[in-house]
């Protein structure tokens, strides 16, 4: 029997319940004018990515699904990350694939949660096109970055936890990329009638340009957050999600969310990826009703901090 695999508020539940006690809960920080920061860089791997990593084997394992091949995902960011992290807690081994080019510290990291790293040509789709044959030869479970409906509730788990940190909670701000995250948040989010902020850099849009062509269409990816941010179609969960009301499509500048990186440092010396600073980005871009009380979601801090450290040009 496979496990559920609908996207649904229930589906956001049973996660909570799988993933209880696994991963950190989050804490949510006051910061100024009715505005609180959700701290999800504080989460086990560095980001949000290890709730549906985690729910995903999980729900497999209580399914009886699980395969002794473990679980394998073409990700050299935060997704594979938290894969091998979430396998190495489910005793299972995890078949990483990356480009040839993939930066070294990733690759360390990756062995560093034991799992097994496979590099493969010097594009993105090469590791992918390994990944499904290896999947396809070996047994192991396929899993993706973001575009599957236990890693979506997984990660739609943060909504509830927010909320009961931050009782009358208005709005939540999301970074969206392929649209795991917020697909999961909104599901959650639209339940409790908590309005959305779905914030992308301007030239990294594929859910606004999914919006505006009423289906997930590719993009052009360049931006100073692409490196977590940078999918170049939506999922169709998210894009679903996003046409419901409640949910406000923000394009926010590369300069925006570079200040706004550098003011997290400067004002709360807290480090985040370009993709955490994008919400808050959005924040400052959309105009807020008195006393709306706001979560934004700081959702990775996967990043060198060195340009954080000296002087702004």
């Amino acid at each position: 029997m496979h496990p559920r695999q609908h996207l649904d508020y229930a589906a956001v539940r049973a996660a909570a319940g799988r993933i209880a006690g696994a991963v950190r809960p989050v804490t949510v920080a006051p910061a100024a004018d009715g505005v609180w920061y959700a701290l999800e860089h504080l989460q086990h791997t560095g980001s949000f990515k290890a709730r549906g990593a985690h729910n995903f084997l999980a729900a497999h394992a209580g399914a009886g699904t699980l395969p002794a091949a473990g679980v394998t995902i073409a990700s050299g960011g935060n997704a594979g990350l938290a894969c091998a992290w979430a396998a190495r807690a489910h005793s299972v081994p995890a078949t990483v694939f990356l480009p040839a080019n993939a930066p070294r510290v990733k690759v360390e990291r990756l062995r560093g949660y034991g799992a097994r790293v496979r590099l493969v040509g010097d594009r993105y789709a090469d590791a992918l096109d390994a990944c499904r044959e290896f999947a396809a030869t070996s047994g192991a479970l396929s899993s993706h970055a973001y575009d599957h409906p236990l890693v979506a509730a997984g990660a739609g788990t943060l909504l509830d936890e927010i909320r009961t940190a931050l009782p009358g909670l208005d709005t939540v701000v999301v970074a969206v990329g392929g649209g795991g995250l917020f697909a999961g948040v909104a599901t959650a989010a639209r339940k409790h009638g908590v309005r959305v902020i779905a914030a992308e850099p301007e030239n990294c849009r594929a859910l606004n340009a999914a919006l505006e062509a009423g289906r997930p269409v590719d993009v052009t990816v360049d931006s100073v957050a692409a490196d977590s941010l940078g999918a170049t179609r939506v999922s169709v969960d998210a894009l679903a999600a996003a046409q419901q009301e409640g949910v406000r499509s923000v394009l926010v500048p590369d300069a925006a969310i570079t200040a706004a990186r550098r003011a997290l440092w400067e004002e709360h010396r807290i480090v985040v990826e370009a993709a955490a600073a994008t919400a808050l980005a959005a924040l400052h871009a959309a105009p807020r009703p008195p006393g709306e009380r706001v979560a934004v979601i700081l959702c990775g801090a996967n990043t060198d901090p060195g340009d954080l450290t000296v002087p702004a040009a």
